[in-house]
């Protein structure tokens, strides 16, 4: 993927002060940039509830209402591991072990997904150009305009109405369909270059979907019947999708966050400033959601600091404010989840008009 954009970086004195900040504070705490004790604890607590929730579903096959109980925790489940265990493992930000990182990262796979087109998409795409029309692919919300750049269809005066329903299948529409558009269209979203796709990734893509469809439909089947899959996968996928959108969402498409148009292939700001105007934070005083989130209420030190795991995003959170306000910098932050929500809903609600 060809780098289409470039940022002013020349004089770059906020990133410069911000970096020198964030790099004395880990040299003043002997800390190490990636997890710690806490992220291995709470990856073994995730991985072992799957293990857990999986066997009673497929194995014990409990009450019907306590079916759809476990279905629910089982898509939160999910939701968490990818927010908790492969997001910082894919950034390389889980372990100081790479391979234990390659290895993590892989989690993706297991859940359904694919890891390389993940990088492809998020690491490099999202990351680099957030909220910019036609670059970062996360924006490109098939049915859905959120950018002011993006077409106006008819469709879109409905999708206030509708959206609930598109982030509920995301997660399924996903794993089930668009990795294998990704796959034989070997593009990431609407440009028309193909990625490079090597031969041991199109192994390791078919391998992984064999199993995950061993795991979640045919095995299954064969111990609970069909009817019960499939209901137990849409709910399961339901809420898995709901948490992953909304909160992809609640970070970056809202009324506060930028969303530029670029001119001559140029952006005027430099690449953490541009970061932090398009980014937002929210609840970031919930002790539960920042665990279950895996630090992602963070977003805004998440995106100025992605190869710096999720723990230390409290810590940062401090030293970010505290060098925008000497720079001037607008900091985006909602104090709830609901505050943040009822701001996405408005940018929705504008799109459509």
């Amino acid at each position: 993927m060809t780098p289409t954009i470039k940022f002013n970086n020349v004089n770059a004195l906020f990133s410069r002060a911000l970096k020198e900040k964030t790099n004395q504070y880990f040299k003043e705490t002997s800390q190490k940039k990636t997890g710690n004790r806490k992220i291995f604890i709470k990856a073994g607590i995730l991985l072992l509830t799957f293990v857990l929730l999986y066997s009673i579903l497929v194995f014990v096959q409990p009450h019907w209402l306590i079916s759809i109980t476990l279905c629910i925790l089982f898509g939160i489940n999910w939701a968490a591991i990818g927010f908790n265990i492969m997001h910082d493992a894919g950034h390389n930000s889980f372990s100081e072990n790479k391979n234990l990182n390659t290895f993590l990262s892989y989690s993706l796979n297991l859940l359904g997904g694919n890891i390389y087109f993940w990088k492809l998409k998020h690491n490099i795409a999202h990351h680099t150009y957030t909220n910019i029309d036609g670059e970062d692919h996360d924006i490109e919300v098939k049915f859905m305009r959120i950018h002011h750049d993006q077409k106006l269809k008819k469709h879109h005066r409905y999708q206030r109405f509708y959206f609930p329903l598109l982030y509920g299948i995301s997660y399924l529409a996903w794993i089930f369909y668009q990795d294998y558009e990704k796959y034989f269209r070997q593009r990431m979203g609407m440009r028309p270059e193909k990625f490079h796709f090597p031969i041991r990734e199109k192994l390791i893509f078919w391998t992984s979907k064999i199993l995950h469809s061993s795991l979640f439909v045919i095995i299954p089947i064969y111990t609970v019947g069909w009817a019960q899959t499939l209901i137990g996968l849409l709910i399961a996928g339901t809420v898995c999708g709901m948490s992953l959108a909304v909160v992809f969402q609640l970070a970056h498409v809202v009324e506060e966050t930028e969303f530029k148009t670029i001119d001559e292939s140029k952006v005027e700001e430099e690449w953490m400033i541009h970061q932090i105007q398009s980014t937002a934070n929210f609840s970031t005083k919930s002790i539960v959601l920042t665990w279950i989130l895996g630090g992602l209420n963070y977003q805004v030190e998440h995106h100025l600091f992605p190869k710096i795991s999720h723990v230390h995003y409290p810590a940062l959170n401090r030293i970010v404010r505290q060098t925008c306000q000497e720079y001037d910098i607008k900091y985006n932050e909602f104090k709830s989840f609901w505050a943040a929500f009822r701001s996405h809903v408005q940018v929705i609600h504008a799109m459509s008009r």
